[in-house]
């Protein structure tokens, strides 16, 4: 009985190193096959072989570009160029806490402010006065090469640009930037 037992244990175990060498000849065919496949890639004839990650979508940089920028200078004669998202431009609506800039030919130009504070850049040409909301407003204007930075407080009306200036000159809007 006990000749048996190891005869047939030695059997089993002689089975299962045939198949483990089966499985690692297959194994190693199919290694052999996918590095043929990827030297026919290099001009050959065969499989062709591409990296996954050229598939993938690329990422996202955010240039702060001002959405619509084009059709509002078309629409609307305003340059708007970039800005953190905190200030669109917006039809004006009395009673609405808008943000308001007023310039002679542009008539009234409205924002929307959100958040905590904000920043856009721009050009709105001979602006002469600010209504401001319940943020407090600083903008920067230009006048040929000299550069003009006003601070507006929260809830009022400041004179700025040519109304403001001892020699009435056209003043360009050029930025606007917003905090609580």
């Amino acid at each position: 009985m006990k000749s048996r037992a190891r005869n047939g244990a030695s059997w089993s175990k002689g089975r299962f190193l045939t198949r483990i060498a089966a499985v690692a000849v297959a194994a190693g065919t199919l290694a052999a096959v996918v590095v043929a496949g990827a030297d026919d890639s290099a001009g050959r004839t065969g499989a062709s072989v591409r990296a996954v990650a050229d598939e993938a979508p690329g990422y996202a940089v955010e240039d702060f570009a001002y959405p619509l920028a084009d059709k509002v200078l078309e629409e609307q004669g305003i340059v708007l160029k970039r800005g953190d998202g905190h200030i669109v431009l917006a039809a004006c609506a009395p009673g609405t806490g808008q943000l308001e800039v007023y310039s002679r030919e542009k008539s009234s130009v409205c924002f929307e402010v959100t958040g905590d504070s904000g920043w856009l850049t721009m050009e709105i040409p001979s602006v002469y006065g600010v209504k401001t909301n319940e943020y407090a407003t600083e903008v920067d204007l230009t006048v040929g090469e000299e550069e003009t930075s006003v601070d507006v407080p929260a809830n009022s009306w400041k004179a700025v640009g040519e109304s403001a200036d001892e020699q009435g000159r056209p003043h360009l809007l050029v930025e606007i930037r917003t905090s609580k």
